[in-house]
């Protein structure tokens, strides 16, 4: 071991690393102490059992993650301009028509009809959502619960649907 950092006459506790710096000479003499934590506290443990879970998981919950990213976006639109919810109302007119077209171009009947439009309401709902959260601001009457409504549908039917390993 280096003199450097092997300490001479200072008694530690078993696990604890000392590092002795020598004396600084000049203008920039002052002291200074560098402290290095041995074990991580409690919240930092917890922050990491739950950031280690939610990313280990985060297929499963990207519709959740997408919910939660929807508030702050447009919460921003929403305070840029209210008619930001204008621009965007057009959007829940896409699954309807995408159900249409994919009627006429592969028609299909029984379980997979109801998949499509019940997934078509589900982005309907979404999208209308998205647009009054915008023009109205994402706490406005209703909207909560419609956005928590919404994402439990979305993370059921994720769920589901999905591929899994």
């Amino acid at each position: 071991m280096s003199s450097r950092t092997r300490t001479r006459a200072v008694k530690t506790a078993a696990g604890v690393h000392t590092v002795r710096i020598p004396r600084q000479r000049g203008r920039r003499s002052d002291p200074f102490v560098i402290v290095v934590p041995e074990r991580p506290s409690l919240t930092r443990e917890a922050l990491g059992f739950v950031g280690r879970t939610l990313w280990r998981f985060r297929r499963a919950l990207a519709p959740t993650a997408l919910a939660v990213l929807a508030w702050p976006v447009t919460a921003v639109l929403h305070v840029i301009g209210w008619w930001s919810g204008l621009v965007l109302a057009p959007a829940a007119l896409v699954p309807a028509l995408w159900v249409l077209l994919m009627q006429r171009r592969r028609p299909v009947s029984g379980s997979v009809l109801g998949w499509r439009i019940g997934l078509a309401v589900l982005a309907t709902l979404a999208a209308a959502w998205l647009a009054l959260a915008a023009g109205f601001g994402p706490l406005a009457g209703p909207l909560a619960l419609l956005w928590l409504l919404t994402l439990i549908a979305a993370q059921t039917t994720w769920f589901f649907v999905r591929p899994s390993r």
